[in-house]
């Protein structure tokens, strides 16, 4: 009866510890994420600046020019810093400053007589950062201008690289010129060529054109953007594909 008993006893012992272990690989403790231990909740980033200075198609006289944009929030109230990057396209693919830190302003030196286009966006001490804000574009003032070259154009639709139904595609964008009394027309490229050589349209005055499109293909434009004292600017090259 008594070797009955021990072993009774041993056995209870062994669940015993078997149920610690299992207890211990469900820690009700353990932070639900990562990102926040303390409540468990995701962290958010930080909401989008908008630009207040230079304006958008400004022309500054000044080439050191003084950037400034509206602060940005975050939900869980961290601490936020900002990046400014310039550029001499509007797709930033030539960058030629990017400047971080917590200002809402900033002064930067460029070079004379260069359109140039800008666009910032909040990062929050977790380094969380939201989207970019919109792009501004503005002009550094040269030594003696007598025309400044349009900005480059900007595509509305279809987006890059965007798909669209075959047929009638509406191609459209927006130019614009810091000279306020220039007057614009437009010289649109398109086909199936990267870049595109045929021209379908020739100093156009508005900012759409419709295209004939077939299935399965993906197609190139570019926009050629010219003031009427002569001034030219030739677009980046979008495309699209078809369904």
């Amino acid at each position: 009866m008594k070797k009955v008993v021990l072993i009774c006893f041993i056995c209870l012992g062994i669940v015993a510890c078997g149920g610690g272990e299992d207890s211990g690989t469900t820690n009700p403790t353990t932070p639900t994420n990562p990102t926040n231990p303390t409540t468990g909740t995701t962290n958010t980033a930080p909401s989008i600046p908008n630009l207040t200075a230079p304006t958008n198609g400004k022309l500054c006289i000044s080439n050191t020019v003084d950037f400034q944009w509206e602060a940005a929030t975050d939900a869980e109230k961290d601490a936020i810093t900002y990046q400014i990057q310039v550029a001499t396209d509007n797709l930033f693919t030539t960058i030629v400053k990017t400047i971080e830190g917590s200002n809402i302003t900033q002064s930067i030196p460029l070079e004379k007589g260069i359109a140039y286009y800008w666009r910032v966006k909040a990062v929050d001490s977790k380094n969380l950062s939201g989207s970019y804000s919109t792009t501004f574009s503005f002009y550094t003032e040269a030594a003696v201008q007598a025309n400044h070259l349009p900005f480059l154009p900007d595509v509305v639709a279809p987006l890059f690289n965007a798909s669209v139904n075959p047929g009638t595609t509406t191609l459209k964008w927006s130019a614009i010129d810091t000279d306020a009394t220039d007057v614009l027309s437009y010289d649109v490229y398109f086909g199936l060529d990267n870049p595109p050589t045929a021209k379908i349209v020739d100093n156009k005055a508005s900012t759409s054109v419709d295209v004939t499109t077939v299935g399965l293909k993906r197609y190139y434009w570019k926009v050629v953007v010219r003031d009427n004292k002569g001034g030219q600017t030739i677009g980046q090259v979008w495309n699209f594909k078809t369904n």
